[in-house]
């Protein structure tokens, strides 16, 4: 099974988390796209928490028609099933296009992420 991040998204996802945690101003893009295969579930991350390395910080649309920002732990994605018992998936070939707040306004029009 692979790895939700890989170490080089772990390590940038830490390095945004740090700089959202000084208080830095910025709207990263979106480091990893992480989905359900059998259920209309995605999570755009762009941070995780340095302090305890597995709660994450993005655009998560849990395919209800309402994407919102918020936090999810790494540990409980891993746990997640779709209806057909199929695990999380990292998206090997997602490239972010726009920034978070970007993706955030588009997904919140559209009801759902369309990237």
């Amino acid at each position: 099974m692979n790895p939700l991040i890989t170490d080089d998204q772990r390590a940038q996802l830490l390095d945004n988390g740090a700089a959202a945690a000084r208080g830095e101003k910025r709207d990263p893009l979106p480091v990893v796209k992480l989905f359900t295969l059998d259920a209309h579930a995605t999570w755009l991350l762009t941070e995780l928490d340095p302090s305890d390395g597995d709660t994450a910080f993005g655009l998560c649309d849990l395919g209800m028609g309402a994407p919102a920002l918020g936090h999810i732990r790494l540990s409980d994605l891993e746990g997640i099933r779709g209806p057909r018992n199929l695990a999380v998936a990292r998206d090997p070939h997602f490239t972010p296009r726009r920034r978070l707040s970007e993706y955030t306004r588009l997904a919140q029009a559209d009801g759902s992420i369309n990237d």
